[in-house]
């Protein structure tokens, strides 16, 4: 399956790793392309964050294995984009 982009759950601890770190780990793994970052959350001891990883033929083991090397945590996939190309989403009205 060729994975488009990757919205991620990610925490880290407080103090380590920078998100530098993580950003690094990311853009060092195979096809990635871009990288986005944001915080979502901070409390005493952890950072919430929202990774966004676009490329071609994104490998998610090997993009786990790179965030969590650094120290980091991945919880869930939050949004997952596959194909020949980006499809965003629609919203829908009810």
């Amino acid at each position: 399956m060729n994975v488009r982009r990757l919205v991620l759950d990610v925490d880290k601890a407080l103090a380590r790793p920078s998100i530098l770190e993580i950003a690094k780990a990311i853009e060092n793994s195979p096809n990635v392309e871009g990288v986005n970052i944001t915080v979502t959350e901070i409390d005493v001891e952890t950072v919430g964050m929202n990774v966004t990883i676009e490329g071609v033929e994104l490998d998610y083991d090997a993009l786990v294995r790179a965030i969590e090397s650094t120290g980091a945590v991945v919880h869930s996939i939050d949004q997952l984009i596959a194909g020949h190309r980006l499809v965003e989403g629609v919203k829908r009205s009810r």
